[in-house]
């Protein structure tokens, strides 16, 4: 609430300026000043500062949203690594065939049977065999115990990223670990 305060701050700014410039023309243009003129130059002066201020407090709301969509980009990007290292460990783990590999990743994805046959040009039939040895080798009996192996491997806390590689440990050191869920006090 409070980083929205400069924003919200910057636009009432620049509606009251906004309304002031407008009706100051519509006097000017049907011939009525309901104000005296060094009053009104006096609430220009104010009007016009109050726009630069919409304008800077614009920008500095521009640019924190800029590197926040960096940061979530970045993240993104260390996650998605983070993920493609978790599936080559599994997969060497589980000694799977660079087929079932394949296979195991058009699964994870999301893909049908059909498509999976499709895509890697081979019959259905030789897809669900495949399948079959991946769950057998990996433990699982299913698509998504197969996804939950990856999702649990994400979540864990050793996969946080790091702002660096130099203060890694400093930052294991100070992240407070949180609380079970079914812990009682």
């Amino acid at each position: 609430m409070r980083r929205s305060f400069p924003i919200a701050f910057a636009l009432v700014v620049q509606v009251i300026c906004a309304v002031f410039f407008v009706s100051n023309i519509l006097g000017s243009v049907l011939g009525f000043a309901p104000i005296a003129w060094q009053l009104s130059e006096f609430i220009e002066l104010g009007a016009a500062l109050g726009l630069l201020i919409g304008i800077t407090l614009g920008g500095v709301a521009l640019r924190r949203t800029h590197k926040r969509a960096t940061l979530a980009e970045d993240r993104l990007r260390m996650a998605s690594s983070a993920f493609h290292e978790i599936l080559d460990e599994h997969f060497a783990d589980w000694g799977l065939t660079p087929a079932e590999q394949d296979v195991a990743l058009f699964a994870i994805k999301g893909l049908p049977l059909a498509d999976i046959a499709a895509v890697r040009a081979t019959s259905e039939g030789t897809v669900k065999a495949q399948m079959n040895a991946i769950y057998r080798k990996a433990g699982v009996t299913g698509r998504p115990q197969l996804l939950s192996l990856f999702i649990e491997d994400l979540m864990d806390d050793r996969l946080l990223p790091t702002a660096s590689p130099s203060n890694a440990a400093s930052e294991l050191q100070e992240a407070p670990l949180p609380a079970p869920a079914d812990a009682s006090p």
